[in-house]
């Protein structure tokens, strides 16, 4: 199964950066399955029901949120109709939507996507590992899924290193959000599983992680509050990580950053 994964979409320019590759990308990169976190797809803050429709309408297949999940209210009401739209697993029982999904190929093969984030420097949710082990129990690759795909939104490196060691040989990608900035440590564990810290975001890098850059950088000097924070609205670098796995057991063959349009130094994967 050939799988792209892209990084925390802010703002317009990061949703038009996105729409205007998708087509060609799924095209060019032969992908089975593409998944986005979107929660500051809605001006840098959260995600609309129009947006995420767009989204899915224009050849995503899941969208996955974060810590800004529940910013745009209206949200609320139309997760628990949209299963491709999943919020982070370990939210207490009772809140809206659901951590995971399983998604049938059109082939007929299928893949889990989960979506957990961190506890540190963050909100003291419930236990992304505890969680994360009591879902997988219920699933397993090459038998009742093809492919596992994990999203772990989280401040710290180490609670995402942790977190892909723990689930190495049982999924098919770990892969960090959250921090806006892409890592150069994407690798195969030692188990076969893929791995990066962060995938980075799809937005505007001529800012402060996606923010015009006088408004967050006076926050930085003045430590006082000041104007809304505005998504910078520069040309789009697009981030994200594709890997190819294999069906009969799940684990990853390869995979390869991709960086296109904007500032950062251009990658495509070549398999």
């Amino acid at each position: 199964m050939r799988i792209l994964f892209l990084g925390d979409i802010v703002g317009r320019t990061g949703r038009d950066g996105v729409l205007a590759r998708l087509n060609d990308l799924r095209t060019r990169l032969a992908l089975d399955l593409v998944v986005v976190n979107a929660e500051n797809a809605s001006h840098g803050f959260g995600l609309s029901p129009a947006i995420a429709t767009t989204l899915l309408q224009s050849g995503v297949d899941v969208i996955t949120l974060g810590n800004h999940a529940w910013d745009r209210r209206d949200l609320i009401g139309h997760i628990d109709g949209e299963p491709r739209i999943i919020r982070p697993l370990n939210y207490p029982p009772a809140t809206p939507g659901q951590g995971s999904v399983v998604v049938a190929l059109a082939d007929g093969r299928k893949a889990l996507v989960v979506n957990v984030m961190g506890r540190l420097f963050m909100d003291p949710l419930d236990d992304p590992f505890r969680c994360t082990n009591e879902l997988l129990n219920k699933h397993r690759m090459g038998a009742t899924v093809q492919a596992i795909v994990v999203d772990i939104h989280a401040e710290a490196t180490s609670e995402k290193w942790a977190f892909g060691h723990m689930l190495d040989g049982r999924v098919s990608l770990v892969v960090g959000t959250h921090t806006h900035t892409p890592t150069a440590d994407h690798r195969i564990l030692a188990a076969g599983t893929a791995f990066q810290t962060d995938a980075g975001m799809c937005g505007d890098y001529n800012s402060v992680i996606g923010m015009t850059k006088e408004p967050a950088v006076a926050r930085f000097v003045r430590k006082m509050p000041g104007e809304r924070l505005q998504p910078s609205e520069g040309e789009a670098t697009i981030c994200g990580i594709m890997v190819e796995t294999d069906d009969a057991t799940g684990l990853a063959r390869r995979l390869a950053p991709l960086r296109q349009g904007g500032l950062l130094a251009q990658t495509m994967p070549d398999f």
